[in-house]
């Protein structure tokens, strides 16, 4: 398998696979390259219906100079005191956006949210993530307020009276609630058609349906999600022998 970045003509490549309908993994598999390379390269870029090659290769270029100019910096930030490789950690960090986004996360909240997650600390200003993104804060604050109304961060003032935006395992938990609760609330608003429509009519028994089968899903989530939370609370077990500092 080839190692490296990806190639301009391996993006253009990339551009006839989605033309023609291919699904990421036999893209993948013609360039010999792994489907997530593949995945990733795609969400970052617009989009299977939106991504274009030379605008993707660009996009690389400017990223891998930024990169070269925040080495310096980067490489005397806590986050890189633990003795992983810097740019795998970089790498990872657009795999776990990568996934965010697939999930239905707008890109920039799964960019903020995932800097969020990899970090020890599991909080940062505004400062921090515009420096970490190399995005403009106008960027960071629409993504929290994102993230905000979907329960994912908090925010919390530390010793200096700073604002941060925390991702503790409590929020997890939280948003969960939270789309359990909206999940209910499309059962309701699926029950008051069924009066409106006329007891009987076929529309009134299709959104019926749709109530009954809402309401178990947003029970089974909420009690799962109870059922589960002490998970969040422990600390898993050490497999490698070592103890990371802060």
């Amino acid at each position: 398998m080839p190692g490296g970045r990806l190639t301009q003509q391996e993006r253009r490549q990339i551009a006839l696979g989605l033309a023609d309908g291919l699904a990421y993994a036999e893209i993948a598999r013609r360039l010999d390259r792994p489907t997530s390379t593949i995945t990733r390269e795609v969400m970052r870029n617009g989009g299977p219906t939106a991504y274009r090659a030379d605008l993707a290769h660009r996009a690389a270029e400017r990223r891998a100079h930024r990169r070269r100019q925040a080495a310096p910096r980067g490489s005397q930030g806590p986050e890189r005191a633990h003795g992983f490789d810097a740019e795998a950690v970089r790498e990872y960090e657009e795999v776990f956006t990568t996934g965010l986004m697939q999930s239905g996360m707008p890109k920039m909240m799964a960019r903020v949210m995932a800097c969020l997650c990899i970090s020890d600390t599991g909080s940062l200003t505004a400062a921090e993530l515009v420096q970490r993104l190399q995005v403009s804060p106008a960027s960071v604050s629409k993504a929290i307020a994102y993230l905000e109304s979907q329960d994912l961060v908090r925010r919390e003032r530390d010793e200096r009276r700073r604002e941060r935006y925390v991702v503790d395992d409590d929020v997890w938990y939280q948003s969960t609630m939270a789309s359990a609760r909206g999940t209910a609330q499309i059962a309701e608003t699926a029950r008051q058609g069924v009066g409106v429509l006329g007891p009987g009519t076929p529309a009134a028994a299709r959104l019926e349906n749709i109530a009954r089968f809402v309401d178990f899903v947003s029970e089974s989530i909420t009690r799962a999600a109870d059922q589960a939370r002490e998970v969040l609370r422990t600390k898993p077990e050490s497999t490698t022998g070592t103890t990371r500092t802060s």
